[in-house]
């Protein structure tokens, strides 16, 4: 994809860059990043990538804007309260970069439609809050071959890593997964959710961030990248640090013995939650 002279000029700092340059900045502009939910994360992260020139941004999420939002959900506005998050994020990109494709999901991510909408993008971006989207977005980008950077907040603090399952490393073995990190959520009520626990808002900025500036390096295959390392921020000690894991033989989704072939254990799972509810 050529360079328009309006975008030669918007992109020319990256344009100097040696690790972007044309062809850098034109593989970016025929990319296509799903991310999911418009909310602390997603806000950041959206407004980056469409300041970098990604042809396509896909934005799910079922959400209107409130009030109480706002304290960190930058790419929604006072006057967007009470709109689909969807169209007031892509209302923010449309006004920062014209040239930028944006793509509503106002949805929720489901097994059903899982592997269709991710199936549909180059690279998926994690900015959900709850552990069920998290388990089945990992499961679809397995099998949809799809790399995954995946982020979540605490009150000050959060984590940021990438996953690509789908491959072997050098030596042949599996790359970890979602299910190897984590192999089971939380009991239910053990992790108080952002409306009980409260949020710095610029917490959710750092780690918004960091995902765009993921998310570019994967694009581009510059770096090094996050896959088989979680990376930790602290806000309250200002401290950075990072853990390495690695591929369990045991998780049940590309482990020695694989559970599941597809993604019908999540329509399973949330049959029983409505019976539950």
């Amino acid at each position: 994809m050529m360079l328009t002279d309006d975008e030669i000029a918007r992109y020319r700092r990256h344009l100097v860059l040696k690790e972007i340059g044309g062809e850098g900045q034109q593989r970016l502009k025929a990319s296509r990043v799903l991310v999911i939910g418009a909310g602390g994360l997603g806000s950041p992260l959206i407004l980056y990538l469409a300041a970098a020139g990604i042809g396509q941004i896909g934005v799910i999420d079922d959400d209107r804007v409130s009030l109480d939002n706002l304290q960190r959900q930058i790419v929604h506005e006072t006057e967007s309260v009470g709109r689909p998050k969807t169209r007031s994020a892509a209302a923010a990109v449309w006004r920062l970069n014209p040239h930028v494709d944006v793509k509503l999901y106002t949805t929720r991510l489901v097994a059903e439609n899982a592997l269709s909408i991710v199936g549909a993008f180059d690279i998926v971006a994690d900015g959900s809050d709850n552990f069920g989207t998290r388990y089945l977005l990992n499961d679809a980008c397995y099998f949809a071959k799809r790399p995954l950077v995946a982020a979540a907040l605490g009150p000050f603090d959060g984590q940021l890593t990438t996953f690509r399952a789908f491959e072997t490393d050098e030596d042949g073995t599996p790359r970890p997964s979602y299910r190897c990190l984590f192999p089971a959520p939380p009991p239910d009520g053990t992790v108080p959710a952002c409306s009980e626990a409260g949020i710095l808002g610029a917490v959710a900025g750092v780690l918004g961030c960091l995902q765009a500036v993921e998310v570019v390096k994967e694009l581009l295959g510059i770096g090094e990248g996050l896959v088989g390392r979680l990376l930790l921020y602290d806000a309250l000690q200002a401290r950075f640090s990072s853990v390495r894991y690695g591929w369990d033989p045991d998780n049940p989704l590309n482990g020695k013995n694989p559970l599941y072939t597809d993604l019908s254990h999540h329509v399973t799972a949330n049959a029983s939650a409505a019976v539950a509810q």
